[in-house]
């Protein structure tokens, strides 16, 4: 049987669906400098170097998120707080515990 023709096909099968690539399933190849003796030990145990940089990577990238964020709202924040050590909390009255 012979494929449609392009004006025989109805518009939603003009082009293939678009695929969104998340970005964190993407991977990028990266040198990283490390001990000899650390990289030595980590093979004698099995570790696998890319998932372990990762997952390192990862954690010092949400320290360093929540740093940069207390420091950006540190005002706001020190502003609340002086507001409830004055007043107290806004609805407390409200509360059943």
């Amino acid at each position: 049987m012979p494929r449609p023709s392009r004006t025989d096909r109805s518009p939603e099968h003009d082009s293939p669906p678009a695929r969104r690539v998340d970005a964190a399933l993407r991977r990028r190849s990266t040198n990283v400098t490390l001990s000899v003796a650390l990289v030595d030990e980590a093979k004698a145990l099995g570790v696998n170097l890319s998932q372990a940089a990762e997952v390192g990577v990862a954690d010092a990238v949400a320290r360093k998120r929540a740093e940069v964020w207390l420091a950006e709202n540190r005002e706001a924040m020190d502003s609340s707080n002086a507001y409830v050590e004055a007043r107290g909390l806004p609805l407390a009255r409200h509360r059943n515990f």
